[in-house]
């Protein structure tokens, strides 16, 4: 990596938008190098105004390749796959065909997550060569009412005077060729 790569990854993490108690679902780490893997931890800090979280439904943005969600205890995955707009190449291979959602649900009512607790819920892929934001869009449903975190701005990466603003990814230019795993 060379070194201006590491100067802007440093500050682009430095000045990522970064919620200390958690009021929205965020990213763990809110920035990443184009052409590398990525592990997308989505932190969740609250329910549905005080109603447990039975399920999260994540959106993934074009631009994040691959995905492969980590099972959770007591949660049951399912994963979406769809035909894609503009295939990609991966390891000599074309995709055509790739997860575009993945859903937890808990398993039974003893694995909801109370609103009093925080929890992380895990996947990861592949990052394209372009730089700039990607929007995790997620739907929280509670035991009673849901959250869709899915606003973006119109342009650029704020989410000033959003109410519930999609989980954002700035990616940034890697000025490598190749990729990582």
């Amino acid at each position: 990596m060379h070194l201006n790569t590491v100067v802007k990854f440093i500050i682009a993490l430095a000045l990522a938008p970064v919620s200390v108690v958690y009021a929205h679902v965020v990213l763990g780490e809110p920035a990443a190098l184009a052409n590398t893997y990525y592990r997308a931890s989505l932190q969740v800090g609250h329910g549905c105004d005080g109603s447990p979280i039975t399920a999260l439904r994540v959106t993934l943005p074009a631009g994040f390749r691959g995905a492969k969600p980590m099972p959770k205890a007591g949660w049951v995955l399912e994963v979406k796959s769809a035909k894609l707009a503009k295939p990609y190449e991966s390891h000599g291979k074309t995709i055509t065909v790739d997860v575009t959602e993945v859903t937890w649900k808990a398993a039974s009512r003893d694995n909801w997550l109370p609103d009093a607790h925080y929890d992380e819920f895990v996947l990861r892929g592949a990052l394209g060569s372009s730089a700039g934001p990607l929007w995790f869009k997620v739907l929280q449903t509670c035991e009673t009412g849901s959250i869709d975190w899915a606003q973006t701005p119109a342009s650029g990466s704020s989410t000033k005077g959003l109410k519930t603003p999609a989980a954002l990814l700035e990616v940034i230019e890697s000025g490598a060729g190749g990729h990582a795993h």
